[in-house]
């Protein structure tokens, strides 16, 4: 099938809350708040047109190498030979998640660019390959596998050998790169994930502040290293 043939996408992506307890960067669970797009390729109409309702609206840039949905996915395009999205190309997002609040707003938005990006270029990607391109964005795997896969969720990332890290940011930086030209498939098997059972009689209520911390100085002021009798304590408590 051309990549420009007249389709039609609808892509769900949870909120999801992370660092549970003792397992910090380990635990994530999905949450019923939904970042949702609807996305259609057009016969005719502007080459692309980005509409935003909800949390963030007033500011989050609409352009394709600026938005971080449409980035993340000209990323996968890029890394799969394609550098360029379909045209013409209709997106609406509807963002329910409050951002900088911990609920992974930007988990969500790097999930459903990895999606958005693995439907336009119809690459049919298994979700492990596709975590993969998650985290070649978004460094540590909690929010990310939480929403890719749905439900309570450990994770962490894979040792790899060195030759296989080439090329794999080491923070939350490589969609600073330019996307003219085509980039590097990421490794196999960056993360590993385990579903984990959840009571269906233990429910969650997310209490959401009325300011904003970026995820990048909140794990800032953490220490480095933790005392033996406080990680036994967080074990427990």
């Amino acid at each position: 099938m051309d990549m420009n043939t007249p389709r039609k996408y609808h892509i769900k992506s949870p909120c999801s809350t992370a660092n549970i307890g003792p397992g910090f960067d380990v635990l994530g669970i999905s949450l019923s708040l939904y970042l949702t797009l609807d996305v259609e390729i057009l016969k005719e109409g502007p080459a692309f047109e980005m509409t935003y309702s909800g949390e963030g609206a007033t500011d989050v840039p609409l352009t394709p190498e600026q938005n971080l949905i449409t980035k993340t996915a000209l990323y996968v395009l890029s890394a799969n030979g394609i550098s360029e999205l379909p045209q013409p190309l209709k997106i609406h997002v509807h963002n329910p998640i409050p951002l900088g609040r911990g609920l992974g707003s930007s988990g969500a938005a790097v999930v459903s660019g990895v999606l958005l990006g693995n439907a336009l270029g119809q690459l049919n990607l298994d979700r492990n390959r596709l975590l993969d391109y998650c985290l070649m964005i978004e460094r540590h795997p909690d929010n990310v596998a939480a929403a890719l896969m749905g439900g309570f969720v450990a994770s962490y990332l894979r040792e790899l050998d060195p030759k296989d890290m080439e090329g794999v940011p080491a923070s939350e930086s490589l969609l600073d790169i330019a996307l003219s030209q085509q980039v590097p498939q990421p490794p196999r098997g960056i993360g590993h994930y385990v579903n984990l059972g959840w009571a269906k009689e233990i429910k969650c209520i997310a209490i959401v502040p009325q300011f904003q911390v970026a995820t990048a100085k909140a794990r800032a002021v953490l220490p480095t290293e933790y005392v033996r009798q406080d990680v036994v304590s967080n074990l427990f408590f």
